[in-house]
């Protein structure tokens, strides 16, 4: 247990040049004994499948809905532009630059041959284009992974590293493995103590990475892969330190760096829609005891925030974030009692895709707080009026900010924050804490999310940092102060 093994994002990736003297090589004496898994550059896989916020179509979203080859072929056309684009960016040396290009446009067209062939196979009646669209989606997704790889092993060649590609896409590959097979085989012979393997943060496997984690992929690898080679700490390294809000909201002197929390306020996280980590991988590197750190990666220097299975040392809120929701309320006067209505709510909600964030219910109404579009839940609505005919059905778009830490005992949380925002001129529509207590949520309408958001930051975070700088009002071991006083 001598290695580690670190994950660098697309945006990040976009910037690797400027990476490679102080998080690559950092050490020049021995650069060695880490393992680098890296995402596509920034954009790629916006445009081979769609895009991640807006929707608009990628190559396979352009392929999936073709009623010409023009539309997909141009796509795929943009791709290959954007990825010479991304590489010429931050290669400096001729021939490495030609040899980017080379792999390109070996990549793009075998795609394209591949597409074309998969085309004219489903013209025939015995075959079905639908049923090989996860393959498409797989097949695309691993060329961002492969060229950003492969680009990053030239770099790093180039200034003397003895980096290796580690290409788990399966280009070309007959064999149909598992991901522990996969990233076995691939590892095998590689000795990170004297070389430094850069891995594709996509990998082939029979269990179909996309399935389950879609996007999401890079850091089932990622964690996988730690969990196997049996790595000291697994490090992800970001444009930003984990902090206790968004410091574009509160102000970039207001916030703080976590410092050290633990995988339940990481999935807290990733519940609202701030994933530090894929909750998957986090139960990954969990069960395999390997604590995750998240790093600044332009401040190398900086230890970042640890997270591991360690419990607070003393009650504290860590974070303050928020989302956009909506609230799907079903009121029905004969739920009273009546065994089942919860349920089915819940297969119709599971039938459609929609993320629940959180639940409340009584007597005779039961409201999910859910992540998806309005478009998305008028089908739900319909399908739950169907149901239930004379059940009142109403949506509401709403706002949730959540106070979160490892452990919220004793500070009052769900009292001062509904105060805190009162005082700021705002209402709550619902608030909720559950016994656990590293969580509790606030509803309110969604304009106001963002100055809750700075308010409840205001009271639980800045507030208290302010008593201690003033001679340590808050009781010790209560909020900020105990940390400050620990660190």
């Amino acid at each position: 247990m001598t290695h580690t093994v670190e994950k660098i994002g697309g945006t990040t990736m976009s910037r690797v040049n400027e990476l490679r003297d102080t998080l690559f090589i950092g050490d020049k004496e021995n650069p060695y004994g880490r393992i680098f898994v890296v995402s596509a550059f920034g954009g790629i896989t916006n445009l081979l499948l769609e895009h991640k916020k807006t929707g608009k179509q990628g190559v396979y979203a352009a392929f999936a809905d073709a009623d010409s080859d023009q539309g997909w072929h141009d796509a795929l056309h943009a791709v290959s532009e954007a990825m010479v684009e991304a590489h010429e960016a931050v290669l400096d040396h001729p021939g490495d630059r030609d040899q980017a290009r080379v792999f390109v446009r070996e990549r793009i067209d075998g795609a394209r041959n591949c597409l074309i062939d998969l085309q004219r196979l489903c013209a025939y009646g015995h075959f079905r284009l639908s049923e090989h669209m996860l393959q498409i989606r797989e097949l695309l997704s691993g060329l961002g992974e492969a060229h950003s790889a492969f680009v990053t092993t030239l770099l790093l060649q180039r200034a003397g590293v003895n980096a290796r590609l580690v290409d788990l896409s399966g280009w070309r590959d007959e064999g149909n493995v598992t991901l522990d097979e996969r990233i076995l085989t691939a590892m095998e012979g590689i000795d990170p103590a004297t070389e430094m393997p850069i891995v594709t943060g996509y990998a082939q496997c029979a269990e179909g990475l996309m399935r389950e984690f879609d996007r999401g992929y890079s850091e089932v690898t990622f964690s996988k892969l730690a969990a196997l080679t049996g790595a000291r700490e697994a490090i992800i390294h970001k444009e930003f330190h984990l902090s206790s809000a968004d410091p574009n909201l509160v102000g970039q002197d207001a916030v703080r760096k976590l410092g050290r929390t633990n995988y339940d306020v990481a999935d807290q996280l990733s519940n609202l829609g701030m994933e530090a980590i894929h909750p998957k991988a986090a139960k990954t590197l969990r069960q395999a005891e390997v604590p995750l750190r998240v790093t600044n990666a332009f401040e190398p220097e900086d230890p970042g925030t640890l997270i591991d299975d360690q419990p607070a040392d003393a009650a504290e809120v860590e974070i303050v974030t928020g989302l956009d929701v909506v609230a799907l309320e079903v009121f029905e006067q004969d739920m009273v009692g009546v065994k089942g209505y919860d349920a089915a709510i819940l297969d119709v909600l599971t039938r459609h895709e929609v993320r629940i964030v959180s639940k409340v219910s009584n007597a005779n109404t039961i409201t999910h707080y859910v992540d998806t579009s309005l478009k998305t839940l008028r089908r739900v609505e319909r399908d739950i009026k169907k149901l239930y005919p004379s059940a009142d059905v109403m949506l509401r778009t709403l706002g949730m900010a959540a106070v979160v830490g490892r452990d919220l005992r004793g500070l009052s949380v769900l009292q001062r924050g509904l105060q805190a925002i009162a005082d700021a001129g705002m209402a709550s529509v619902g608030a909720s804490q559950g016994p656990r207590n590293v969580d509790v949520q606030f509803i309110m309408e969604r304009d106001d999310l963002a100055p809750a958001i700075k308010a409840l930051h205001k009271a639980f975070i800045e507030e208290d940092s302010k008593q201690i700088s003033l001679g340590g009002l808050t009781p010790p071991g209560k909020g900020l102060a105990g940390a400050a006083r620990r660190s």
